[in-house]
């Protein structure tokens, strides 16, 4: 098992540094609403205004400022479901490079219409049948372009981080964070900072209750596969936590917490309504464990959530809105 210890605060740092003037530093929000319907003092980290519309540029943005200009002239290729691909579409625009990004059949058409638009050449695979990384690593071994994963490197993982180090510039006194995990990027990279700033702070991952692969791979302590989640929250449709993620959340959660899709749901409607924020599904659940009173610390707790997108098809977005 590889150790947590050799990603720090200072990685995530350095990612800031390189990052700072070419991303947005994205707002911390409060809703009375909300926190009154939820019983905590709430801070939304609004990653749903970021540029291509989630926290994804930070990783993909920092990972090819990190490469030598050779290795980012030869291009770059990536696999998604959606956010991942529109933040490595645009930093490689920004760099001047070009990407190729594998996406699944079953893609949300706005996500893929937006990596289209920002530059990039799509190649699209079947989620049931497909191995997306296998297939993103034969063009990348074909090509001679640079892999970048959606979130098992260190360099995405800083990028990442840097929305929890402005979250806790701007609200320096939380008792808990929570974000959602996936493949545990944003997680890893957000609990780092956490329990640097704050080593006594509850810092709780959030899954839907069907793509629960980082929940039993800590009850087991090992990595676990799970079939591919049929979850609205398509963001965290993954099967297995990543090889270099898993032990930083192994040392650094508090635990997770499950949602069921009508709580993920239940969140969005909220937040849409009440708050005024627009999030997909995904960037929802954390509020939705707030919501739900799924978190493991009391009522009244100062709780910063990542609002991690807002990448949702207008389609769902009306259904949910209509279903109240």
């Amino acid at each position: 098992m590889i150790a947590a210890s050799v990603f720090t605060i200072d990685d995530v740092r350095a990612a800031a540094g390189r990052l700072l003037g070419k991303i947005h530093r994205t707002p911390v929000i409060a809703s009375e609403s909300f926190d009154d319907a939820s019983g905590y003092r709430v801070s939304f980290k609004c990653e749903n205004l970021q540029r291509a519309g989630s926290f994804k540029i930070r990783g993909a943005l920092n990972k090819l400022l990190s490469l030598p200009a050779a290795e980012r002239g030869r291009g770059v290729v990536a696999y998604s479901s959606g956010n991942h691909a529109q933040g490595v579409a645009l930093a490689a625009r920004m760099v001047g490079t070009s990407a190729v990004i594998c996406m699944p059949t079953d893609a949300p058409a706005l996500k893929v219409e937006a990596t289209r638009n920002y530059g990039a050449e799509i190649v699209f695979y079947d989620r049931m049948k497909d191995d997306r990384a296998a297939l993103a690593q034969r063009i990348a071994s074909e090509t001679g372009r640079v892999l970048v994963p959606p979130y098992d490197d260190y360099a995405i993982m800083a990028g990442q981080g840097t929305a929890a180090l402005e979250l806790f510039q701007d609200v320096p006194s939380l008792d808990a964070l929570v974000t959602p995990v996936g493949g545990g990027g944003l997680m890893a990279g957000c609990a780092t900072v956490a329990k640097s700033l704050l080593p006594g702070l509850a810092v709780i991952g959030v899954e839907a209750d069907t793509a629960n692969d980082t929940y039993l791979s800590l009850q087991k302590g090992e990595r676990v596969t799970i079939p591919p989640p049929p979850t609205i929250a398509d963001g965290i449709r993954v099967t297995s936590p990543g090889a270099l993620t898993f032990p930083i959340l192994r040392e650094r959660l508090t635990g997770v917490s499950l949602v069921t899709d009508a709580e993920i749901v239940a969140a969005v409607r909220m937040l849409a309504l009440r708050a005024r924020i627009v999030v997909e599904p995904t960037g929802a659940v954390g509020a939705a464990a707030v919501l739900a009173g799924k978190l493991p610390v009391p009522r009244g707790a100062r709780v910063g959530v990542v609002l991690s997108g807002g990448n949702i098809d207008p389609d769902l977005l009306i259904q949910i809105l209509q279903s109240g």
